[in-house]
């Protein structure tokens, strides 16, 4: 029998109710995808909420008329499974925060429906932005706003059915992991037909963003998030796609300091939402440092590769991202970069492990397992 917060968790979150006790309850239609013989322990939580761009998306994009898809192959081509929109060559990062926390793997938004639900949604969408106007260069994704009345609508399916008493309670106990800011950077601000960088230098752009992702969190607190997981920005100077750019291949500094102070601005904002948001507990993920370990230790993780994609085309496998059916490199565990921009599996699982049972040089001020646990 599942423990009281599980069967609490069936209870509430499910747009088909249950049976009370939950004793029925099965893995979730994804978890056919997790690794055979993997088995999942006691959750921790009840259920996760996923908010962000393609370094976590699993396949909402799919049906929506965009360029930026990864539901071919050669991504997914190390997920059991093939390919289901994660841009990735198999897990990614909250893949494997799910499996730690005893969670299924969570479900798309998009394709996620009854009892499919009752352990979360991935509300992320590839080209998202904090930003309304991000990524328009894709023509169609889900901008964080609209992810959050996506959240919005699960809530009141569910609030229909149970009530918001209980949704609320049961709520509360869920983690709410949300990964924005990258495309703001990259498919905003660094992108020639943005006139974003002729009004904002990096400090007022970094201002600009955090003003509003901190109102977006709140909106999420106001809908019931109590327990958030913020993902920082990673050393994107050094990614495949800005490596192509330069003769000498080698990380842009001046790329890595333009992103340095949405770092430093959301560490700020998660404290002050914690002093100003009652029962608001955050996690921060530094990403940065966590690249910064990987790429100075590479070989002590078992990397090899640190400057071009397993997959792509052009100088650093960077200029051209990854196209259906080309064949990719063969040996991709010891790779960092899938493609021009995001990490493999092996890098994606090495992170989620840290972000989950890290030391506060990776996870700010406490990791995602102390936070469970709260």
């Amino acid at each position: 029998m599942a423990d009281n917060k599980s069967s609490f968790c069936g209870l509430c979150l499910i747009f088909l109710v249950l049976s009370a006790n939950n004793t029925s309850l099965g893995r979730g239609q994804e978890d056919a995808f997790a690794p055979e013989g993997s088995q999942r322990r006691r959750e921790l939580v009840p259920a996760m909420f996923i908010f962000g761009d393609s370094l976590i998306d699993n396949g909402n994009n799919n049906n929506l008329p965009s360029f930026a898809k990864a539901n071919y192959l050669p991504y997914g081509i190390d997920f059991n499974g093939g390919p289901t929109g994660r841009f990735s060559n198999g897990y990614t990062m909250v893949d494997t925060i799910a499996e730690l926390l005893g969670l299924p793997l969570i479900p798309a938004y998009s394709e996620a429906s009854g009892d499919q639900m009752r352990y979360g949604v991935n509300y992320a969408s590839a080209a998202a932005g904090i930003l309304d106007i991000t990524g328009r260069n894709f023509v169609s994704r889900i901008p964080f706003n609209q992810q959050i009345k996506n959240f919005e609508n699960t809530l009141d399916q569910i609030t229909d059915s149970l009530g918001a008493p209980d949704v609320a309670q049961a709520l509360a106990k869920c983690i709410f992991f949300v990964g924005m800011g990258s495309n703001d950077y990259l498919n905003n601000y660094l992108m020639p037909n943005y006139d974003t960088k002729y009004q904002y230098n990096a400090q007022q752009y970094a201002d600009l963003l955090v003003q509003q992702y901190s109102q977006q969190l709140t909106r999420l607190y106001n809908l019931g998030a109590r327990k958030f997981v913020i993902a920082g920005l990673g050393l994107m100077g050094c990614i495949p796609s800005i490596l192509a750019q330069s003769s000498n291949g080698i990380c842009s500094e001046e790329v890595n300091q333009l992103v340095l102070p949405f770092n430093t601005n959301t560490k700020a904002m998660i404290n002050n939402l914690s002093a100003n948001l009652p029962g608001a507990r955050f996690s921060y993920i530094d990403i940065r440092n966590m690249f910064r370990d990987l790429l100075a230790n590479a070989g002590s993780y078992g990397f090899s590769v640190l400057n071009r994609g397993c997959c792509g085309i052009g100088r650093n496998r960077g200029q051209i991202t990854c196209l259906p059916f080309q064949t990719p490199c063969p040996e991709r565990n010891q790779y960092i970069f899938w493609d021009a921009f995001h990490p493999t599996e092996a890098v994606n699982v090495l992170f989620g492990q840290k972000a989950f049972n890290g030391n506060t040089e990776l996870v700010y001020p406490i990791n995602i397992e102390q936070l469970a646990n709260l």
